[in-house]
């Protein structure tokens, strides 16, 4: 490990950074959507619990053990609990690595659109054609997939402090000036209150239904960023000084922060312009189909649509590039703990990510089964989180790992109780809720074959085929990063 490694150059860079990782495209374009399908208020409430019942716990552990022992997942596990476990923190890092070759797709998808709308491309065009067209094979995504990929990686190349740091000083400002003016610009128009009050009034019966909470768990999971390593990468390059749990809570409120503008941004237009009925169905139309295909119809119908069209992919670029160069840097940490010098590990990383997010650039339904393999394999990544604080000993963790003599704020112990027993139970929910979800909705013929997009099937191969291949080559890696010299 390289000792005179950078470090984040003061509390705020860091933060922005942290903001920047967990901000992405699923607040802009799933939590809309996901919200309005499931009781709007009502959701609200659940999501918010679950912030601290998912989120915080994590990025509190994730940050903690990169700041304890100056390793990204690949090592972190291994070093603090032993060696013969380091399995489970490659795992963290190579389900986000497989994240990562899809997502910096969805990043050109968003640069393709926030050009395309600045030339009026997207104007009186029939949306639907021009997505099918897009994604139908041509080369046009593999190109910009190319371009969001050069551009991360040439960030990451400059280092922490002159390239994350300085590149999110930028980006999270200007993100989150563009969501205010999104959604200060939807509650001007006639009939924005009724999307308002849709996202903002409970249902109180609403939450007596499990599909309510089973959501704001999942979008909790997979927008704050808890458990995908990457905050764990991140925790690598804080100074001894900084504070963990502080910052932890400020990310998980940051980024709830950008889904609400979002959301009021989204659901005020949607309503504003569509009848109810209609307005339901756009939102329902999944995370492409609202994004790509129904918002540039809206935003024609609208004064200065143009303009705020541009502003949106403006920001939705944004919001995938800071949440892209983190998922670059986590990958060109592990090829630094692993040996590698870091502008070579950079390199690797641009080549084996380009080349392996082709896939998902040429084919669309390769890209939706990577994601929903993936993206539920953050659920498995949460579940090792907890089983690797578990083997430190959870309540010797919060303790000795999180508030140690430089934690300004210490945990409670309601942080032990949520790693022991909270996180495994939510696991063994979400599972079991996705794959119900897979058997009887998405894939009802299918769920259980590994070649269909949905199913159980593909799943399940997948996981089993990497876990095999990490628990083999485990003596091996272990060795590499130097895993178990911290362990008991």
């Amino acid at each position: 490990m390289n000792q005179n490694q950078d470090h984040f150059s003061s509390r705020w860079g860091i933060l922005l950074a942290a903001i920047g990782m967990a901000v992405g495209t699923g607040n802009i374009w799933r939590f809309p959507r996901v919200a309005a399908a499931n009781g709007g208020g009502s959701f609200l409430i659940a999501w918010l619990v679950f912030m601290f019942a998912w989120s915080v716990p994590l990025v509190i552990a994730e940050f903690a053990m990169g700041k304890r022992t100056r390793r990204g997942p690949a090592g972190a596990i291994g070093h603090l609990v032993g060696a013969r476990w380091n399995w489970l923190g490659a795992f963290v890092g190579v389900c986000s690595c497989f994240i990562m070759f899809y997502y910096s797709v969805v990043a050109g998808w968003c640069l393709k659109y926030f050009v395309a709308s600045l030339g009026g491309g997207l104007t009186g065009i029939d949306s639907q054609a021009y997505w099918a067209s897009f994604t139908g094979g041509n080369l046009e995504p593999v190109l910009y997939h190319l371009v969001a990929m050069a551009l991360g990686c040439a960030i990451i190349s400059r280092g922490v402090v002159r390239g994350i740091e300085l590149t999110n000083r930028v980006l999270i400002p200007v993100l989150f000036l563009l969501l205010v003016i999104g959604a200060a610009r939807a509650l001007m128009l006639p009939g924005a209150v009724q999307g308002l009050a849709f996202l903002f009034t409970p249902d109180w019966d609403r939450l007596l239904h499990h599909q309510v909470w089973l959501e704001a768990l999942s979008q909790s999971a997979w927008s704050v960023g808890a458990a995908w390593g990457l905050v764990m990468t991140y925790g690598v390059y804080l100074r001894k000084k900084d504070d963990v749990v502080l910052t932890s809570y400020a990310t998980a409120f940051g980024d709830y922060s950008a889904s609400l503008l979002a959301g009021i941004a989204v659901l005020c237009t949607v309503f504003a312009v569509l009848p109810p009925d209609q307005a339901l169905a756009a939102l329902g139309a999944g995370n492409e189909g609202l994004t790509f295909i129904w918002l540039p119809r809206l935003f024609e119908q609208l004064p200065l649509g143009g303009l705020f069209l541009s502003l949106f992919f403006l920001a939705l670029s944004f919001a995938a590039l800071s949440s892209l160069i983190a998922m670059i840097e986590l990958a060109t940490r592990i090829g630094v703990d692993l040996g590698f010098e870091r502008r070579r590990a950079v390199l690797v990383v641009g080549l084996v990510g380009f080349a392996l997010g082709l896939p998902s650039a040429w084919k669309l339904g390769f890209f939706q089964n990577q994601d929903w393999v993936w993206g539920l394999g953050l659920m498995v990544s949460g579940l090792f989180m907890a089983v690797a604080v578990a083997l430190f000993g959870t309540e010797r963790f919060r303790t000795e790992v999180v508030n140690d003599e430089d934690e300004r704020s210490p945990v409670g112990r309601w942080f032990t109780i949520v790693m022991r027993y909270v996180v495994p139970l939510e696991f063994v929910a979400l599972m079991a809720w996705w794959f119900y979800q897979s058997a009887t909705v998405y894939d009802r013929e299918g769920w259980w074959n590994p070649l269909h997009t949905y199913s159980v099937g593909t799943t399940l191969v997948q996981w089993v085929l990497v876990i095999g291949v990490l628990i083999a080559l485990n003596r091996w890696w272990a060795a590499r990063v130097g895993a178990g010299e911290a362990g008991r």
